[in-house]
């Protein structure tokens, strides 16, 4: 006779997830309740900012997005507390600086700050693209007056081809002899100018060019490009007590003096100068290239004045990593 075994009951299946999985997701939910809820709301506001609206600016509704923190590490620095008064040189040799661009321009919008972009490389499309990976949204600020955007690429096809009733900014495309920047200077002092009725939403205004080795090659000569950048340091930087962020290309050239006279020119007027640089060995897919950051102080001598650190970087899809020279990650 057949002996039949008694089986056990099953015990209730536990909903918990395992010990591996919770932990995981405690480390990547390491936040406070309401501040997750926090950053939903503010995600949604960023796409509903109405238009005519003058404030708040981006940087008060989404404090914590944007930018690259460690290069924020490495400069000393946070939007809330940001320097004011000073001109930032960007330089690139050997590879390609743009990143250093995306974070200014999203640090100065966190920062509440009126921001004028001429931008002589990209559209509008290109910048708001990497905008909104660093938690900007560039055609909201545009549209509530925090952002004032000169799209050289399009603007110089308006300059050719359309009848102006008043000077262009990018006006000396179309003269003889290039050599006049007064109505690109005047379009920054006009997009920069403080507000008189005393209701000004932003904190300071600031300049950001991008990049102003373009107009050596459109065939402005080096000196009318540093007196364009004098006019612009006395309206913005010692008036308003704004701040200019350029880029400038190097291209190892020697016979190029003429952008050898703009590079030294401005890094002479520069209190801060980020250098990017290819790497010496050539391409590498953990470390992109090496970044030189020199603090200078043009009041004092040239023995007390400058500080300068050096660091490796690879850049990712929202971010950028810096690290000692040879202490890459992947190396370790």
């Amino acid at each position: 006779r057949k002996r039949t075994l008694a089986r056990a009951p099953a015990a209730p299946r536990s909903r918990r997830p395992p010990d591996w999985l919770r932990r995981r997701q405690e480390a990547v939910l390491r936040v406070r309740p309401s501040a997750a809820r926090a950053r939903v709301v503010c995600s949604s506001l960023v796409s509903i900012v109405p238009a005519a609206a003058p404030t708040p600016g981006l940087g008060q509704l989404c404090p914590e997005l944007g930018m690259f923190p460690e290069l924020n590490n490495l400069l000393n620095t946070t939007p809330d507390r940001a320097e004011q008064g000073k001109l930032t040189l960007l330089c690139d040799a050997k590879t390609d600086g743009s990143f250093l661009v995306h974070h200014f321009l999203s640090f100065y919008l966190k920062a509440n700050c009126k921001v004028c972009f001429v931008a002589l490389v990209q559209s509008f499309s290109h910048y708001n693209i990497v905008g909104r990976k660093l938690g900007v949204s560039l055609t909201a600020a545009r549209e509530c007056g925090q952002l004032v955007f000169l799209e050289g690429l399009k603007s110089s096809v308006d300059v050719f081809f359309r009848s102006q009733a008043e000077p262009h900014p990018l006006q000396f495309l179309r003269e003889a002899d290039a050599g006049n920047l007064q109505p690109l200077y005047e379009f920054v002092q006009e997009a920069l100018k403080p507000v008189e009725d005393g209701q000004a939403a932003w904190r300071y205004p600031v300049l950001l060019v991008d990049d102003l080795s373009v107009l050596l090659s459109l065939g402005l000569g080096a000196v009318a490009v540093l007196d364009f950048m004098h006019y612009c340091r006395v309206a913005v930087c010692w008036e308003q007590k704004g701040n200019i962020v350029a880029l400038v290309h190097d291209s190892g050239d020697a016979e190029d003096e003429e952008n050898d006279i703009l590079l030294n020119g401005l890094s002479h007027q520069s209190h801060l100068i980020l250098r990017a640089e290819g790497l010496a060995t050539g391409f590498c897919r953990d470390v992109h290239g090496q970044l030189r950051i020199l603090w200078r102080t043009p009041s004092q001598p040239a023995a007390q004045r400058d500080r300068s650190l050096t660091y490796q970087y690879k850049i990712q899809d929202k971010s950028v990593s810096f690290f000692a020279k040879g202490m890459s990650p992947a190396v370790l």
